[in-house]
């Protein structure tokens, strides 16, 4: 079912079990990937697409949507820290639109507040050189964004 979701519990209630899920960090040269295993518990950077234009961005994120058999995609939207939304966050949603035909999966948003600055800690902490850091830097953010979403959807399945 391909349709975008605005409201994170809402897409836990339409996803599929036992398939991963792919998390995105979408930057302006750069989108990280994350995919979680098929359990849905844990988030693993995989790869950073260097952008050129949508349609070259697209190919490449359905390649890995294929491969890895993605029951669904997790965004990460870019709030402003008073929870508003700027800019970014509507080329968020303008990319998840233009994405929803190509994809058969649900496509919901996550708030990625802060991801990219626990990306980079992570990578200090780890000792990682600079030019590393530029590096991976988006998909470890997507890894954090799409971890978020899976400890919370842990959440409201164990709610249930």
């Amino acid at each position: 079912m391909s349709v975008i979701f605005d409201d994170f519990e809402d897409m836990a209630a339409n996803l599929p079990q036992m398939q991963a899920l792919m998390g995105l960090d979408l930057g302006t040269k750069t989108i990280g990937v994350a995919v979680s295993d098929l359990m849905q518990s844990v988030a693993t950077p995989i790869e950073t697409v260097k952008r050129k234009k949508f349609t070259l961005d697209a190919a490449r994120l359905v390649e890995i949507i294929k491969d890895r058999q993605i029951g669904g995609i997790v965004l990460g939207l870019p709030r402003n820290m008073d929870g508003s939304e700027g800019p970014r966050a509507q080329s968020t949603r303008a990319f998840a639109r233009n994405l929803l035909p190509l994809v058969p999966c649900p496509i919901g948003f996550w708030d990625e507040r802060l991801s990219t600055v626990a990306a980079e800690r992570a990578l200090l902490e780890a000792d990682t050189t600079r030019k590393r850091r530029a590096e991976v830097i988006d998909h470890v953010a997507a890894g954090y964004i799409l971890q978020g979403s899976l400890d919370r959807l842990k959440h409201i399945r164990s709610a249930l």
